[in-house]
């Protein structure tokens, strides 16, 4: 992915002080590299010091395993997130940290999948949606963005059914979650799974019968 012409402008005119380890981090490779071109060419050394760091730890290019044909064939028709959801009548508050939704008139739920989470198990798939912050250990549920989630989980609770959009990335060490991504490469337009919310204990689950649509990148 090219970095856009906006994330291009941004990075000519940014400086140290506008950039942390963690913003870096979230960036594309690609983007990396042009905002280091970028700040070499004005001289910030601090912004060239976060991306060599946060390129040396990342994959070089000649170890990755090639992507199988299936891979590259849904990398090619993902779309934006909020493109997904448009698609489905739903336009998100916002695009970054918004992840569902309710479809007017009829109130029905929208929710994104995060495909590297979905389990799958006897021919039956499941994904958490929402757990409490227990002792730290899931401080997102407690963010705006997590409470969202919630409200929509507790309305989908209650219609019996949601519908679900595949979103496909890369996600930080830790939790295999959206809000845990480093990159999101996009959402596969051509799948919508229509599934139920679960409680289990005080978690949320979507599940759904068929088998797994979900294949990693």
């Amino acid at each position: 992915m090219q970095p856009s012409k906006a994330g291009k402008i941004a990075f000519k005119s940014a400086r140290s002080h506008n950039w942390t380890a963690e913003r870096v981090e979230r960036l594309g490779t690609p983007e990396v590299q042009q905002l280091r071109e970028n700040a070499e060419r004005l001289g910030d050394a601090a912004v060239v010091a976060l991306c060599d760091a946060v390129l040396e730890a990342r994959p070089k290019a000649g170890t990755k395993r090639a992507a199988s044909p299936g891979a590259r064939k849904l990398a090619r028709r993902l779309i934006s997130r909020s493109k997904a959801f448009q698609a489905r009548g739903v336009y998100l508050a916002d695009a970054d940290s918004g992840w569902c939704g309710v479809r007017m008139p009829e109130g029905a739920v929208v929710m994104s999948l995060w495909g590297p989470a979905v389990v799958s198990s006897e021919g039956s798939c499941s994904q958490l949606l929402w757990a409490p912050n227990v002792g730290g250990a899931r401080p997102w549920s407690d963010t705006a963005a997590g409470q969202e989630r919630l409200k929509h989980c507790k309305l989908a609770l209650e219609r019996g059914a949601c519908e679900g959009l595949l979103v496909y990335g890369e996600h930080f060490d830790g939790e295999c979650a959206e809000h845990n991504a480093r990159s999101v490469y996009g959402a596969d337009p051509e799948c919508v799974i229509h599934c139920r919310v679960e409680l289990r204990g005080a978690e949320y689950w979507a599940a759904w019968g068929a088998k797994s649509p979900g294949r990693a990148l």
